[in-house]
Protein backbone atom coordinates (compact mmCIF):
# COMPACT_ATOMS: atom_id res chain seq x y z
CA UNK A 1 0.00 0.00 0.00
CA UNK A 2 1.32 3.78 -0.54
CA UNK A 3 2.30 5.96 2.19
CA UNK A 4 -0.70 7.15 4.03
CA UNK A 5 0.31 10.25 4.57
CA UNK A 6 1.26 10.87 0.83
CA UNK A 7 -1.98 11.45 -1.38
CA UNK A 8 -3.09 11.62 -5.16
CA UNK A 9 -6.32 13.52 -6.01
CA UNK A 10 -8.33 13.93 -9.40
CA UNK A 11 -9.12 17.85 -9.43
CA UNK A 12 -10.13 18.23 -12.58
CA UNK A 13 -12.05 16.07 -15.32
CA UNK A 14 -11.73 17.35 -19.32
CA UNK A 15 -15.11 16.31 -20.73
CA UNK A 16 -14.98 16.29 -24.08
CA UNK A 17 -17.61 18.89 -25.96
CA UNK A 18 -21.28 18.47 -25.16
CA UNK A 19 -23.20 17.12 -28.82
CA UNK A 20 -26.41 18.18 -30.04
CA UNK A 21 -29.09 16.34 -31.16
CA UNK A 22 -33.00 17.16 -32.31
CA UNK A 23 -34.11 21.02 -32.07
CA UNK A 24 -36.15 23.19 -30.30
CA UNK A 25 -38.38 21.14 -27.67
CA UNK A 26 -37.17 17.72 -28.97
CA UNK A 27 -33.39 19.05 -28.53
CA UNK A 28 -31.00 17.25 -26.23
CA UNK A 29 -27.21 17.05 -25.81
CA UNK A 30 -24.94 13.57 -25.50
CA UNK A 31 -21.52 13.15 -24.49
CA UNK A 32 -20.15 10.54 -26.76
CA UNK A 33 -17.62 8.20 -24.94
CA UNK A 34 -14.67 8.32 -27.41
CA UNK A 35 -11.44 6.77 -26.31
CA UNK A 36 -8.92 9.29 -25.32
CA UNK A 37 -6.01 7.66 -26.25
CA UNK A 38 -2.83 10.34 -25.37
CA UNK A 39 -2.16 13.61 -23.51
CA UNK A 40 0.75 15.53 -24.28
CA UNK A 41 1.76 19.28 -22.26
CA UNK A 42 3.66 21.94 -24.14
CA UNK A 43 7.07 22.65 -22.67
CA UNK A 44 6.14 25.36 -20.93
CA UNK A 45 3.12 23.61 -19.48
CA UNK A 46 0.74 26.19 -20.45
CA UNK A 47 -1.33 23.80 -22.77
CA UNK A 48 -2.41 20.43 -22.90
CA UNK A 49 -3.50 18.04 -25.87
CA UNK A 50 -5.29 15.40 -25.95
CA UNK A 51 -6.08 12.96 -28.75
CA UNK A 52 -8.99 10.61 -29.74
CA UNK A 53 -10.23 7.73 -31.52
CA UNK A 54 -12.88 7.54 -34.23
CA UNK A 55 -15.22 8.97 -35.11
CA UNK A 56 -13.64 12.31 -34.13
CA UNK A 57 -10.17 11.84 -35.06
CA UNK A 58 -9.08 14.92 -33.63
CA UNK A 59 -6.85 17.03 -30.94
CA UNK A 60 -8.44 18.63 -28.45
CA UNK A 61 -6.17 21.46 -26.64
CA UNK A 62 -6.66 23.05 -23.32
CA UNK A 63 -5.22 26.06 -21.66
CA UNK A 64 -3.95 25.94 -18.33
CA UNK A 65 -5.70 28.92 -16.30
CA UNK A 66 -3.94 31.05 -13.84
CA UNK A 67 -6.64 29.32 -11.11
CA UNK A 68 -5.35 25.88 -12.09
CA UNK A 69 -8.59 25.27 -14.11
CA UNK A 70 -8.10 24.40 -18.09
CA UNK A 71 -10.19 25.66 -20.82
CA UNK A 72 -10.71 24.24 -24.37
CA UNK A 73 -9.33 26.63 -26.66
CA UNK A 74 -8.94 24.54 -29.70
CA UNK A 75 -10.22 21.31 -31.63
CA UNK A 76 -7.51 20.12 -34.65
CA UNK A 77 -9.64 17.91 -36.89
CA UNK A 78 -9.75 16.85 -40.37
CA UNK A 79 -6.36 15.84 -41.01
CA UNK A 80 -6.91 12.32 -39.86
CA UNK A 81 -8.89 9.88 -41.51
CA UNK A 82 -8.81 7.39 -38.24
CA UNK A 83 -7.74 7.50 -35.19
CA UNK A 84 -5.31 10.13 -33.83
CA UNK A 85 -3.27 8.11 -30.95
CA UNK A 86 -0.41 10.31 -30.33
CA UNK A 87 0.71 13.78 -30.18
CA UNK A 88 3.82 15.55 -28.94
CA UNK A 89 4.44 18.80 -28.56
CA UNK A 90 7.86 20.51 -30.13
CA UNK A 91 10.11 21.45 -27.16
CA UNK A 92 11.61 24.87 -29.05
CA UNK A 93 9.98 26.12 -31.62
CA UNK A 94 9.42 29.88 -32.17
CA UNK A 95 5.21 28.75 -32.22
CA UNK A 96 3.22 26.50 -30.74
CA UNK A 97 4.01 23.52 -32.67
CA UNK A 98 2.45 20.03 -32.23
CA UNK A 99 3.15 16.68 -33.94
CA UNK A 100 0.38 14.41 -34.40
CA UNK A 101 0.21 10.65 -35.20
CA UNK A 102 -2.25 8.25 -36.91
CA UNK A 103 -3.52 4.85 -37.63
CA UNK A 104 -3.90 6.25 -40.93
CA UNK A 105 -0.44 5.92 -41.32
CA UNK A 106 0.36 9.75 -41.25
CA UNK A 107 2.04 12.05 -39.22
CA UNK A 108 0.23 16.04 -38.84
CA UNK A 109 2.59 18.82 -37.99
CA UNK A 110 0.15 21.53 -36.75
CA UNK A 111 1.55 25.36 -35.75
CA UNK A 112 -0.42 28.08 -33.97
CA UNK A 113 -1.05 31.07 -36.27
CA UNK A 114 -2.59 32.93 -34.39
CA UNK A 115 -1.57 37.22 -34.50
CA UNK A 116 0.81 37.53 -31.93
CA UNK A 117 1.05 34.10 -30.93
CA UNK A 118 4.37 33.96 -29.75
CA UNK A 119 4.33 31.98 -26.21
CA UNK A 120 0.52 32.93 -25.56
CA UNK A 121 -2.49 31.05 -26.12
CA UNK A 122 -4.73 31.46 -29.27
CA UNK A 123 -7.41 28.74 -30.88
CA UNK A 124 -6.30 29.31 -34.25
CA UNK A 125 -4.11 26.14 -35.65
CA UNK A 126 -3.18 25.09 -39.56
CA UNK A 127 -1.95 21.98 -40.45
CA UNK A 128 1.81 22.80 -41.80
CA UNK A 129 2.45 19.64 -43.29
CA UNK A 130 1.37 15.55 -43.12
CA UNK A 131 4.22 13.69 -43.29
CA UNK A 132 3.45 10.12 -45.31
CA UNK A 133 6.02 6.78 -45.16
CA UNK A 134 4.07 4.51 -42.96
CA UNK A 135 2.43 1.10 -44.41
CA UNK A 136 0.75 0.89 -41.65
CA UNK A 137 -0.39 2.55 -37.84
CA UNK A 138 1.46 5.07 -36.63
CA UNK A 139 1.49 4.52 -32.80
CA UNK A 140 3.71 7.27 -30.94
CA UNK A 141 5.31 10.68 -32.67
CA UNK A 142 8.38 12.32 -30.51
CA UNK A 143 10.21 15.11 -31.00
CA UNK A 144 14.20 15.49 -29.71
CA UNK A 145 15.13 18.26 -27.31
CA UNK A 146 16.21 20.82 -30.16
CA UNK A 147 12.61 20.14 -32.28
CA UNK A 148 15.35 19.16 -34.99
CA UNK A 149 14.57 15.63 -35.31
CA UNK A 150 10.90 13.74 -34.96
CA UNK A 151 10.58 9.76 -34.56
CA UNK A 152 7.59 7.98 -35.39
CA UNK A 153 7.10 4.47 -35.08
CA UNK A 154 4.26 1.87 -35.28
CA UNK A 155 2.74 -1.67 -36.61
CA UNK A 156 5.09 -1.83 -39.61
CA UNK A 157 7.76 -2.45 -37.36
CA UNK A 158 9.77 0.41 -38.31
CA UNK A 159 10.89 3.93 -36.39
CA UNK A 160 11.01 6.74 -38.92
CA UNK A 161 13.41 9.98 -38.33
CA UNK A 162 12.30 12.83 -39.62
CA UNK A 163 14.60 16.18 -40.71
CA UNK A 164 12.65 19.07 -38.98
CA UNK A 165 12.91 22.75 -40.10
CA UNK A 166 10.26 24.64 -37.91
CA UNK A 167 10.11 28.54 -38.13
CA UNK A 168 12.90 30.27 -36.42
CA UNK A 169 14.34 27.51 -35.28
CA UNK A 170 18.51 27.21 -35.96
CA UNK A 171 19.64 25.50 -38.44
CA UNK A 172 16.34 25.98 -40.46
CA UNK A 173 18.46 27.39 -42.96
CA UNK A 174 15.52 29.80 -44.17
CA UNK A 175 14.17 26.12 -44.97
CA UNK A 176 10.84 26.96 -42.79
CA UNK A 177 8.09 24.46 -42.57
CA UNK A 178 10.52 21.45 -44.51
CA UNK A 179 10.35 18.15 -43.32
CA UNK A 180 12.47 14.60 -44.96
CA UNK A 181 13.18 11.52 -44.09
CA UNK A 182 16.19 10.83 -42.54
CA UNK A 183 16.59 7.84 -41.71
CA UNK A 184 14.11 4.11 -41.67
CA UNK A 185 15.09 2.00 -38.72
CA UNK A 186 14.61 -1.82 -39.35
CA UNK A 187 15.09 -4.82 -37.49
CA UNK A 188 11.75 -4.83 -35.00
CA UNK A 189 10.32 -8.02 -35.91
CA UNK A 190 6.67 -6.72 -34.43
CA UNK A 191 5.10 -3.20 -33.99
CA UNK A 192 6.64 -0.64 -32.71
CA UNK A 193 4.92 1.27 -29.51
CA UNK A 194 7.17 3.71 -28.57
CA UNK A 195 10.08 5.52 -28.94
CA UNK A 196 12.34 8.43 -26.81
CA UNK A 197 15.21 10.44 -27.52
CA UNK A 198 17.80 10.74 -25.45
CA UNK A 199 21.48 12.40 -24.75
CA UNK A 200 24.08 10.12 -26.38
CA UNK A 201 26.97 11.87 -23.48
CA UNK A 202 29.40 11.28 -26.31
CA UNK A 203 29.03 6.96 -25.75
CA UNK A 204 27.04 6.35 -28.80
CA UNK A 205 28.64 7.55 -31.95
CA UNK A 206 28.98 10.78 -32.79
CA UNK A 207 26.10 11.98 -32.62
CA UNK A 208 24.48 14.43 -29.48
CA UNK A 209 21.40 12.09 -29.27
CA UNK A 210 20.24 8.32 -29.21
CA UNK A 211 16.59 6.99 -30.22
CA UNK A 212 15.14 4.22 -27.93
CA UNK A 213 12.34 2.30 -28.77
CA UNK A 214 9.93 -1.02 -27.90
CA UNK A 215 8.30 -3.38 -29.41
CA UNK A 216 5.85 -5.92 -29.55
CA UNK A 217 8.52 -8.55 -30.25
CA UNK A 218 9.76 -8.13 -26.45
CA UNK A 219 13.13 -5.93 -27.10
CA UNK A 220 14.01 -2.50 -26.49
CA UNK A 221 16.61 -1.43 -29.39
CA UNK A 222 18.82 1.68 -29.22
CA UNK A 223 20.00 3.18 -31.90
CA UNK A 224 22.97 6.44 -32.33
CA UNK A 225 24.20 7.91 -35.08
CA UNK A 226 27.55 7.84 -36.85
CA UNK A 227 28.93 9.61 -39.45
CA UNK A 228 25.43 10.39 -40.74
CA UNK A 229 24.49 6.87 -40.31
CA UNK A 230 21.54 5.54 -37.87
CA UNK A 231 22.20 2.02 -36.47
CA UNK A 232 21.18 0.05 -33.72
CA UNK A 233 23.70 -0.19 -30.94
CA UNK A 234 21.89 -2.31 -28.53
CA UNK A 235 19.24 -4.79 -28.03
CA UNK A 236 17.68 -5.48 -24.78
CA UNK A 237 15.56 -8.30 -24.54
CA UNK A 238 12.64 -8.70 -22.39
CA UNK A 239 10.20 -11.41 -21.52
CA UNK A 240 6.58 -10.03 -22.33
CA UNK A 241 5.51 -7.32 -24.90
CA UNK A 242 7.16 -3.84 -24.14
CA UNK A 243 4.04 -0.81 -24.35
CA UNK A 244 5.85 2.13 -23.17
CA UNK A 245 8.90 3.76 -22.47
CA UNK A 246 10.22 7.22 -20.41
CA UNK A 247 14.21 8.36 -20.08
CA UNK A 248 14.81 10.31 -16.90
CA UNK A 249 15.94 14.09 -16.62
CA UNK A 250 19.79 13.43 -18.10
CA UNK A 251 18.86 10.77 -19.70
CA UNK A 252 21.05 7.98 -17.71
CA UNK A 253 18.20 5.86 -16.69
CA UNK A 254 15.51 4.27 -19.05
CA UNK A 255 11.94 2.70 -17.57
CA UNK A 256 9.79 0.12 -19.34
CA UNK A 257 6.08 -0.88 -18.91
CA UNK A 258 5.39 -4.13 -20.16
CA UNK A 259 1.97 -6.47 -20.32
CA UNK A 260 2.56 -8.74 -17.79
CA UNK A 261 2.51 -5.56 -14.84
CA UNK A 262 5.99 -5.13 -14.88
CA UNK A 263 8.35 -2.23 -15.25
CA UNK A 264 12.07 -2.75 -16.14
CA UNK A 265 14.56 -0.11 -14.89
CA UNK A 266 17.60 0.45 -17.37
CA UNK A 267 21.15 1.95 -16.21
CA UNK A 268 23.04 3.75 -19.51
CA UNK A 269 27.10 2.54 -18.52
CA UNK A 270 29.81 4.62 -20.06
CA UNK A 271 32.37 2.92 -21.86
CA UNK A 272 34.91 2.81 -18.70
CA UNK A 273 32.48 1.35 -16.85
CA UNK A 274 31.40 -1.30 -19.26
CA UNK A 275 35.22 -2.87 -19.11
CA UNK A 276 34.61 -3.49 -15.56
CA UNK A 277 31.37 -5.53 -15.29
CA UNK A 278 32.68 -8.46 -16.76
CA UNK A 279 29.99 -9.04 -19.31
CA UNK A 280 30.16 -11.96 -21.42
CA UNK A 281 30.18 -12.68 -24.79
CA UNK A 282 26.14 -12.85 -25.27
CA UNK A 283 25.85 -9.40 -23.50
CA UNK A 284 28.68 -7.79 -26.02
CA UNK A 285 26.87 -9.16 -29.37
CA UNK A 286 25.65 -7.01 -31.80
CA UNK A 287 28.03 -4.27 -30.41
CA UNK A 288 29.69 -1.80 -32.60
CA UNK A 289 32.16 -0.68 -31.24
CA UNK A 290 33.90 -1.24 -27.78
CA UNK A 291 34.28 2.06 -27.06
CA UNK A 292 31.04 2.69 -26.97
CA UNK A 293 28.87 2.63 -23.80
CA UNK A 294 26.22 0.18 -22.42
CA UNK A 295 22.44 -0.09 -21.55
CA UNK A 296 21.89 -3.02 -18.71
CA UNK A 297 18.79 -3.93 -16.68
CA UNK A 298 19.24 -3.16 -12.98
CA UNK A 299 16.28 -3.93 -11.66
CA UNK A 300 12.82 -4.85 -11.84
CA UNK A 301 8.98 -4.10 -10.27
CA UNK A 302 7.26 -7.65 -10.94
CA UNK A 303 3.64 -6.47 -9.76
CA UNK A 304 3.70 -2.92 -10.54
CA UNK A 305 0.26 -3.36 -11.98
CA UNK A 306 -1.99 -6.61 -12.43
CA UNK A 307 -2.64 -5.95 -16.02
CA UNK A 308 -0.40 -4.26 -18.52
CA UNK A 309 1.72 -0.76 -18.03
CA UNK A 310 -0.15 1.44 -20.37
CA UNK A 311 2.10 4.19 -19.89
CA UNK A 312 5.00 5.79 -17.71
CA UNK A 313 6.09 9.42 -17.34
CA UNK A 314 9.35 10.41 -15.08
CA UNK A 315 8.65 14.03 -13.20
CA UNK A 316 10.46 17.11 -13.71
CA UNK A 317 13.82 17.43 -11.70
CA UNK A 318 12.18 19.66 -9.64
CA UNK A 319 9.84 17.36 -8.32
CA UNK A 320 12.44 15.55 -6.38
CA UNK A 321 15.06 12.29 -7.15
CA UNK A 322 13.71 9.27 -8.57
CA UNK A 323 9.92 10.04 -9.20
CA UNK A 324 8.17 8.30 -11.99
CA UNK A 325 3.94 7.80 -12.45
CA UNK A 326 2.28 4.06 -14.47
CA UNK A 327 -0.67 3.62 -15.22
CA UNK A 328 -3.02 0.95 -16.24
CA UNK A 329 -5.58 -0.40 -13.95
CA UNK A 330 -4.66 1.98 -11.47
CA UNK A 331 -2.65 5.32 -10.93
CA UNK A 332 0.69 4.76 -9.39
CA UNK A 333 3.18 7.77 -8.33
CA UNK A 334 6.83 5.92 -7.45
CA UNK A 335 9.49 7.72 -5.30
CA UNK A 336 13.44 6.25 -4.69
CA UNK A 337 14.80 5.50 -1.63
CA UNK A 338 17.35 8.12 0.21
CA UNK A 339 19.67 4.93 0.60
CA UNK A 340 19.13 4.31 -3.72
CA UNK A 341 21.76 3.87 -5.90
CA UNK A 342 22.40 3.98 -9.74
CA UNK A 343 23.14 -0.15 -9.85
CA UNK A 344 20.78 -0.96 -6.93
CA UNK A 345 17.52 1.00 -7.26
CA UNK A 346 15.23 0.75 -4.31
CA UNK A 347 11.94 1.91 -5.37
CA UNK A 348 8.53 1.98 -3.94
CA UNK A 349 5.00 2.96 -4.50
CA UNK A 350 4.50 6.77 -3.33
CA UNK A 351 0.90 7.78 -3.49
CA UNK A 352 -1.94 5.74 -5.54
CA UNK A 353 -5.60 6.31 -7.47
CA UNK A 354 -7.52 3.30 -8.28
CA UNK A 355 -8.75 4.96 -11.34
CA UNK A 356 -9.18 1.68 -13.56
CA UNK A 357 -8.80 1.79 -17.46
CA UNK A 358 -6.29 4.58 -18.01
CA UNK A 359 -3.66 4.47 -20.91
CA UNK A 360 -1.81 7.51 -20.97
CA UNK A 361 -0.45 9.69 -17.91
CA UNK A 362 1.87 12.68 -18.13
CA UNK A 363 3.44 14.79 -15.58
CA UNK A 364 3.56 18.17 -15.83
CA UNK A 365 6.63 19.89 -17.18
CA UNK A 366 7.30 22.60 -14.87
CA UNK A 367 4.99 21.48 -11.96
CA UNK A 368 6.19 18.26 -10.01
CA UNK A 369 2.30 18.52 -8.57
CA UNK A 370 0.49 18.04 -11.40
CA UNK A 371 0.00 14.72 -13.55
CA UNK A 372 -2.80 14.21 -16.67
CA UNK A 373 -4.32 10.65 -17.53
CA UNK A 374 -6.49 10.38 -20.14
CA UNK A 375 -9.18 7.12 -20.50
CA UNK A 376 -10.69 4.60 -22.32
CA UNK A 377 -13.77 6.71 -21.38
CA UNK A 378 -12.62 9.91 -23.18
CA UNK A 379 -11.62 11.68 -20.04
CA UNK A 380 -8.73 13.47 -19.52
CA UNK A 381 -8.10 13.96 -16.07
CA UNK A 382 -5.75 16.57 -14.05
CA UNK A 383 -4.20 15.18 -10.47
CA UNK A 384 -2.89 16.80 -7.84
CA UNK A 385 0.38 14.90 -5.97
CA UNK A 386 1.66 15.55 -2.73
CA UNK A 387 4.91 14.43 -1.65
CA UNK A 388 5.31 13.61 2.01
CA UNK A 389 8.10 11.27 4.29
CA UNK A 390 9.44 8.65 2.43
CA UNK A 391 7.88 4.99 2.09
CA UNK A 392 9.92 1.67 2.75
CA UNK A 393 10.69 0.10 -0.37
CA UNK A 394 9.40 -2.91 -1.53
CA UNK A 395 11.48 -6.35 -2.55
CA UNK A 396 12.57 -5.81 -6.48
CA UNK A 397 14.36 -8.67 -8.67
Amino acid sequence: MPNSGSNLVCQYVLDPPAHSLGSDEYLFEFTPRVVCWNVAFSSDGNLLAACYGSPDNCVRIWHLETNGSFSLVSTLKGLHMRTVRSCSFAPVAKFYTIATASFDGTIGIWEDTSPGSDNITSNEWDCIAQLEGHDSECKCVVWNATSTLLATCGRDKTVWLWDCCLPGNIGSGGNDGEFECLSILNGHEGDVKSVVFASSHGQFGDGDEICISASYDNTIRVWAEDAGEWYCAKILNESHTLWNLAIAPGSTRLISGSADGSIGIYKCYTALEKEELMLDDKELELERSPNQGFWKCVGRLPEAHQSEVMSISYSPARAGHGRFASCGDSLKVYREAVESTSVHPLIGVHAESKQMDLNTVQWHPCNGSILATSGFDGCVRIWKYGSTKEKKHPEMS
